[in-house]
Parts: structure tokens; C-alpha cells; sequence
């Protein structure tokens, strides 16, 4: 067996397509052959090499983006030119070639060989890319977190795999579960672009409307999101917003009742006060309530709000 036939056979084994009446006398011929065997033993070198490498995919965005050029280019080809005839004589090659399955895989070899060698041969060799960002879908959603980072063995390609968040909206009746819990997120937004108050608003409404506003001791419900916006936010429209939707419940529910007297002792905001006193009016003969005006008249130093207390302690004696 000469040289040159050894190293076709070389190959063809490789990939596993030698015949089984070409095995032996390649094996007799490696023994023979110091050239030939250290074809074979770079080709396994080659091998183990290209197992380290990562397997880089194209992206669809790519796939789609690359065939929707193939089929504009094709369809500005001129139905007879140059380019039509060596298309045509292109299959009909690789028809012929079809046919011959030991050569197809020999020059299926030679041609993986050759572009492996070419594209490690590139990234060596390219240019320093510029440092800019390109998003697939810029427009679509916003780069949440990181999730991973794999670089490229020998280059600065970088590939960096990220979660978006992806804006959506939702539209229903102020009814619906899934229109309410969107609310009840609402009430925790920046107050930048109004969607706290406005989430307050709303739920204020429901519940003045007599819908279903419940709250339990566990800190879920309507109106609990409503005594928390009451105690803790810091816009007094969105506060007074709270105690609207709160005042059906002064009466039945004491966790409502305290929340209000609270406001009406350490409120900022005067409105917000006044609001208070007049929403204790249907729990005046209450203890805790008399007593709670009682120093507010007193000792408060804006004269409005003492004279309002003074005037609902009035109103309590009257009840008794």
C-alpha cells in the first residue's frame, strides 16, 4: 500500500467508512510507515483538540436574517446568467459525488479540516472588536439579570447569556383576582409616575363601593394594603385616598379604628387629620376614642384640629 493511499484510508477510518478488506493492510502498513503513523497520531491530537472546544451555535435571529438575504439574492439573479449554469452543474456534481460515499466522506473530512484550521486561523488573527452591545431584540424587554459568561479559548469573543423582563399590560374589571392583585402591587410602586396613588385610588373606590375589600390578621387583602398606605406612605393625597376607603370599616373593625386615631395623633398633615376626626363620629362613645380626643383638644398645637376635637368630645357627651 502506497503513502498517499494509506493517508486517504487514514481519514476514511476516522470517521468510521473504511471497508473492512482495507482495515489490514492499513494496520500492516502504519507498522512499516513512520510518516503514516504520525499522520494517524496527529489526527487523533486534532481530534482531542477540537473535543475541547465549545460548539458555537448561530442565533435564530441570525438563521432567519441569513436566509431571508440568500432568497433576496437569488430572486435578483437573472434566470439564465453565469450564476444559474454553476448552480446547476454544482448539484449535478454532488449528485455524482452521492453516488461514491467514500469519497463524499473524504472530502466531507478534508472540507471540516480545512474550515476548522481557517476559523482558528481568523480569531487569531482579527481585529480587536470595539466595544459595543449589540441586543437581538432591543426594543422587546429589559436585561433583568446575568445569568453566565463563556469566553471564546484564545480570543476576546465573549458570550454572555442574560434574563429580560418583558413589559406586558393586562385589562379586566376592577372585580377580577388578577386586575386586584396588580392593584395591591401597585400600592409598593415609586410615586414617580403616579401608579401608587392611583392603585390606592382604586382600591378606595371598591371599597366605598361596598365590593369585597377584606382584610385579614395575616396582612393580605384590600384593606389591609390600605392600612399600610395610611401608616407608611408619604404622600398625604394617597394617605387621605386610604382613609376614604377605609371609613365603612371604623365601626366593625378595630384594627381600621386604631389606624385612624393614630393618623388623627401623628399625621403631618392637617387634612389628613381633619378627615380622621370626622370619620370617628359613628364610634364617639368608644373609650379609647374619647380619650385619644380628649388630648388632641388639649394639647395639640393646631388650634383647628383642637377645636375640632373638642367639638366631636361634644358630640361623644351628647351620645352618652
Amino acid at each position: 500500500m502506497k503513502c498517499e493511499t494509506a493517508k486517504e484510508n487514514i481519514l476514511l477510518a476516522s470517521y468510521g467508512e473504511l471497508p473492512d478488506e482495507y482495515a489490514i493492510p492499513l494496520e500492516q502498513h502504519l507498522d512499516e510507515c513512520d510518516d503514516c503513523r504520525s499522520e494517524l497520531e496527529a489526527l487523533h491530537e486534532l481530534d482531542q483538540r477540537l473535543a475541547l472546544l465549545p460548539v458555537v451555535e448561530p442565533s435564530p435571529n441570525f438563521l432567519a436574517q441569513a436566509r431571508v438575504r440568500l432568497d433576496d439574492a437569488l430572486d435578483a439573479i437573472p434566470p439564465h446568467g453565469m450564476f444559474t449554469h454553476l448552480r446547476r452543474g454544482m448539484f449535478a456534481w454532488i449528485g455524482h459525488v452521492q453516488s461514491a460515499p467514500a469519497l463524499a466522506t473524504l472530502l466531507l473530512g478534508v472540507g471540516f479540516l480545512a474550515g476548522n484550521f481557517t476559523y482558528r486561523y481568523e480569531v487569531a488573527h482579527a481585529p480587536k472588536p470595539k466595544s459595543t452591545v449589540t441586543l437581538s431584540n432591543p426594543t422587546l424587554a429589559t436585561i433583568a439579570n446575568v445569568t453566565g459568561i463563556v469566553q471564546t479559548p484564545n480570543s476576546e469573543l465573549v458570550q454572555v447569556k442574560y434574563n429580560k423582563v418583558v413589559p406586558e399590560t393586562m385589562e379586566g374589571s376592577l372585580d377580577s383576582p388578577e386586575i386586584r392583585q396588580l392593584l395591591l402591587a401597585g400600592t409598593n410602586a415609586a410615586a414617580t409616575n403616579g401608579v401608587r396613588s392611583d392603585s390606592v385610588a382604586l382600591l378606595a373606590h371598591e371599597c366605598k363601593a361596598g365590593h369585597e375589600c377584606t382584610g385579614g390578621t395575616d396582612g393580605q387583602g384590600i384593606r389591609s394594603a390600605l392600612l399600610v398606605s395610611l401608616r407608611y406612605d408619604k404622600n398625604a393625597g394617597v394617605r387621605l385616598k386610604a382613609l376614604e376607603g377605609l371609613q365603612h370599616y371604623v365601626g366593625q373593625d378595630r384594627r381600621v379604628r386604631d389606624a385612624v386615631l393614630e393618623a388623627l395623633m401623628h399625621d403631618s398633615d392637617a387634612e389628613v387629620r381633619t378627615t380622621a376626626i370626622g370619620m370617628l363620629e359613628p364610634v364617639q362613645a368608644d373609650s379609647s376614642v374619647r380619650e385619644v380626643l380628649r388630648t388632641v383638644s388639649t394639647q395639640d398645637e393646631n388650634p383647628y384640629i383642637r377645636t375640632a376635637s373638642y367639638q366631636a368630645l361634644q358630640g361623644a357627651a351628647d351620645i352618652q
